[in-house]
This record gives structure tokens, C-alpha cells and sequence, in this order.
């Protein structure tokens, strides 16, 4: 059961990580501005890039919308960061 949670805690981590980068390397303002220009709620999205929680589908696709990405991108750079061999369901 431990394993779970920190599986989930690592996905958490590396997808509000992937969120950040590209937030700032697409020069956005601050995450205050960010968040208020796209109806993003201010302390849940710093959490989520800081790792300390998950976010829901829309919450993510919405992200994914203001940074002008598809929410199939961003996972598939989460993907690709986690590597193959990250499973959460272990066979």
C-alpha cells in the first residue's frame, strides 16, 4: 500500500514539475496572473506544481488549455518523464 502512495505522489510531483516548466518557459506572468487570466483557482494550481496534490481531468485539460497544449501532450511528456517501467498497477 506504501508503494501506491508514493507512485502517486511521484506522478503528482514530476506532472506539477512538467505544468511549471512549461508555464515558464512559455514566459507566462506570474502563477497569479496565470491562474486569474484562465479561471485557474490560485492556491490549487500551486499546489499542483508543487507536487502536493493530484488534479482532476478537467482541472488538468484546463491547464493544458491555458498553456496552449492538448492534455494528450502534456501526457505524453509525462509519459515520457515517468519511463516505461513506472506502472501504477503492478502486474
Amino acid at each position: 500500500m506504501q508503494d501506491d502512495k508514493e507512485k502517486i505522489l511521484q506522478l503528482n510531483r514530476c506532472l506539477g514539475q512538467i505544468i511549471k516548466d512549461i508555464r515558464n518557459d512559455k514566459n507566462f506572468k506570474s502563477l497569479n496572473i496565470f491562474a486569474l487570466e484562465n479561471g485557474i483557482n490560485r492556491a490549487n494550481l500551486s499546489k499542483i506544481e508543487n507536487g502536493q496534490v493530484g488534479c482532476s481531468i478537467i482541472t488538468a485539460w484546463r491547464i493544458s488549455e491555458a498553456l496552449g497544449l492538448k492534455l494528450s501532450d502534456v501526457i505524453k511528456i509525462l509519459e515520457n518523464k515517468l519511463g516505461d517501467d513506472f506502472k501504477l498497477i503492478e502486474e
